[in-house]
């Protein structure tokens, strides 16, 4: 690990001015960035954590979820209120890595690092999420630009997150076994407006929507109604886990099997 400064600034005000440095970084949870600075792959000048700016909780009213972008995953995933409103998000965060991850890593760090395998995006791009930062908000749609990449500026951080609350919605996911980041997971979620599907894992750009599911469940929300779709293995990721052809398989079997336990 190289040299840095290290700042733990009390007000938002203080953490986007900190973070303002050209070669600054922002921790969150630190679940990415640490280990990447252990293997000297990053070098930041400056690290701004966020821990004590009270970025963290959960709120549910007039049919929204709004998350805290410091709320841990184990947070999430343990939340009553949050199983009753959205109980694919809560289980979703369950999901994520191991325990340690679960109670260290966070929610605006996950969605901010836009990892391409990684959890939440899946669940704000399908249900619609906006992301709030200090200076703007922002639909999930427009958020997630590429391959861990998005829409943030420098200095921009993520406060909070609401979600719509859908009629039904659920996540699957293929799993590695190792590290457990998703090699396929399609997160289905209906509304009264349609049907929006989400996948992550498998696109080489990052998470993205199947919009072929998305019509064809909007006019039939069963899993037999996109059992004669196929996805394309373009665009789609190979590597030692996981072939294109194969991820483009698992993306119609975890969508399925989401439609079916969707609740």
């Amino acid at each position: 690990m190289y040299p840095f400064n290290y700042h733990r600034p009390s007000s938002l005000a203080d953490a986007v001015k900190l973070a303002g440095g050209d070669e600054a970084k922002i921790m969150a949870g630190g679940m990415t960035l640490l280990p990447t600075m252990k293997q000297r792959l990053a070098a930041p000048s400056d690290l701004v954590d966020l821990n004590a700016l009270g970025l963290s909780g959960i709120t549910i009213a007039g049919g929204k979820v709004t998350i805290g972008a410091m709320t841990r995953h184990a947070d999430v995933a343990g939340s009553t209120e949050l199983k009753k409103a959205i109980p694919a998000l809560a289980e979703l965060a369950g999901m994520i890595g191991d325990p340690m991850v679960r109670h260290r890593g966070t929610i605006g760090g996950s969605v901010a690092n836009d990892d391409p395998a990684a959890d939440y995006p899946s669940a704000c791009l399908a249900l619609g999420a906006t992301i709030v930062t200090n200076t703007r908000e922002m639909a999930a749609d427009d958020f997630f630009v590429g391959l861990f990449e998005t829409a943030l500026q420098p200095g921009e951080i993520i406060t909070k997150i609401i979600f719509p609350v859908p009629e039904k919605a659920n996540y699957q996911k293929f799993r590695n076994p190792a590290s457990r980041y998703a090699i396929v997971g399609v997160f289905v979620a209906k509304f009264a407006a349609g049907v929006r599907v989400a996948v992550t894992g498998a696109g080489s750009g990052g998470v993205f929507r199947q919009f072929d599911f998305e019509d064809a469940l909007s006019k039939d929300f069963s899993a037999k109604a996109i059992e004669g779709i196929k996805q394309s293995a373009d665009g789609l990721n190979s590597d030692i886990h996981a072939d294109a052809d194969y991820r483009a398989h698992l993306i119609g079997v975890m969508a399925r099997r989401a439609v079916d336990a969707a609740k």
